[in-house]
């Protein structure tokens, strides 16, 4: 498909045949409505459709008849890797952790990567869960699976959900087990798992990671581990307290009667640090904190003071909005600087790329920045937020407790620095700081 666009306003959307802009009838009603509402041109190589010339009178009847043919294909698709999974051939995008696809066979991997997996199923075997295991491994810097296929959206912690989804892989014992689910049609946004019969599994195919022995024993431990957990027990401050410097909520530790960073609970030093504070501590925080914002917001020139404070912060604001975008446009002056510099031959490549990097970095920083305080800006509706807050407030006779109800009502988020201090924000803005920008 190709957009021509003209004096920047796109103009025509050509395209080799509707089948390529849409699979099936919803999505090619949309496009065609979108191009009525867009004043836009629609035409197809195949001469189907041409707008231009009042040519799309059968429209829906040529996008009736590609989904028809892209389910057809869809069938015919299904049956080939059927056919490939019978003989063998491994069929996946990306091959399971530890092995590699050679002639379409599943080969084992000659890295360290076949030993992570048996690590894996030894520390399972020993006793460790899930979350344990992954742990340990994100701690010794193991390649996680996402890392080794080279996905663009690859991290480097590992999950305990990576760990399970590798101890209940039978290709670790030797089996292909292939087809264990399809989209019902081309439309379907959802897999359904196909029948026992429906799938395919082939014995002895490949060489095994991991003995057969082993990996029905860590089965019957999945399920020997499997309990029914009562409804979970909600800690007064879960979904409210968060990790300052990873932005990850903070877990309650029964042993600590405390809450540390989630991030830190599952991945351990190397992923933040602990930031610990006691449920006791922090209920007197919020008390004493509530206690303070009554006092203050009874007072008659409370109002009057935060307005003050809040617009002087505001002018704060655009002050270094002003400042950032004068300085983006020196930067972006700058760039085009090193471009004509670059093709007069007056830097090198290299020195071109190192530069260009070191402005995007600048830039984009500048932009983000930028919009954090275009956000700001935008919510200072303080009188309404004010009155809301002061009404909610009234309704709690009692401060001396805090109770889910309070605190859901009046707190938006408590964050934990790592000293155990705390930073509230309540539902309205209170400028109890100057703007870190």
């Amino acid at each position: 498909m190709t957009v021509y666009s003209i004096k920047g306003k796109y103009d025509i959307i050509l395209s080799k045949e509707l089948s390529r802009l849409a699979r099936n009838v919803p999505l090619a009603y949309k496009i065609r409505d979108m191009v009525e509402r867009y004043d836009l041109e629609l035409i197809t190589l195949d001469g189907a459709i041409n707008t231009i010339e009042k040519k799309g009178n059968m429209f829906g009847l040529y996008a009736w008849i590609y989904e028809l043919e892209a389910q057809n294909t869809s069938e015919r698709l299904k049956l080939m890797f059927k056919t490939k999974a019978q003989i063998g051939e491994f069929n996946g995008s990306h091959p399971p952790y530890g092995y590699e696809v050679i002639k379409k066979k599943l080969v084992i991997r000659k890295d360290q990567t076949p030993n992570v997996v048996r690590r894996i199923f030894e520390e399972y075997i020993s006793g460790k869960g899930f979350d344990a295991i992954a742990r340990g491994l994100y701690n010794d810097d193991v390649t996680t699976p996402s890392q080794l296929a080279e996905k663009t959206n690859a991290t480097t912690k590992w999950h305990g959900s990576s760990v399970r989804k590798i101890l209940e892989n039978p290709h670790y014992m030797g089996i292909l087990k292939q087809c264990r689910d399809h989209k019902p049609t081309v439309t379907s946004k959802k897999r359904k798992h196909n029948s026992i019969s429906d799938q395919v599994v082939i014995e002895n195919s490949h060489e095994p990671i991991v003995p057969i022995e082993d990996f029905l024993v860590v089965q019957e431990l999945i399920k020997s581990r499997k309990r029914t957990r009562p409804q979970s027990e909600k800690y007064l401050f879960t979904n409210t307290a968060f990790c300052s410097d990873c932005g990850r909520g903070m877990h309650f530790k029964k042993n600590r009667k405390g809450y540390i960073c989630g991030n830190y609970n599952k991945h351990g030093i190397k992923a933040c640090s602990n930031h610990y504070i006691s449920q006791t501590s922090l209920t007197d925080i919020v008390l004493t904190d509530l206690n303070r914002i009554s006092n203050k917001i009874n007072k008659n020139n409370y109002y009057q003071s935060l307005i003050k404070e809040i617009t002087l912060n505001k002018e704060q604001m655009r002050e270094i909005l002003e400042t950032n975008i004068n300085e983006l446009e020196a930067k972006k002056r700058d760039k085009t600087n090193l471009v004509i510099a670059l093709s007069n031959g007056i830097i090198s490549n290299d020195d071109y790329q190192l530069a260009i990097n070191s402005l995007n970095e600048v830039i984009t920083n500048i932009v983000n920045e930028n919009r954090k305080l275009n956000k700001e800006l935008e919510h200072q509706d303080i009188e309404k937020d004010l009155k809301e807050f002061k009404k909610n407030l009234s309704s709690f006779t009692d401060l001396q407790v805090v109770t889910p109800e309070l605190l859901h009502t009046l707190i938006d988020r408590i964050e934990i620095k790592a000293d155990g201090t705390t930073k509230i924000h309540y539902r309205f803005n209170e400028p109890t700081d100057p703007p870190a920008y």
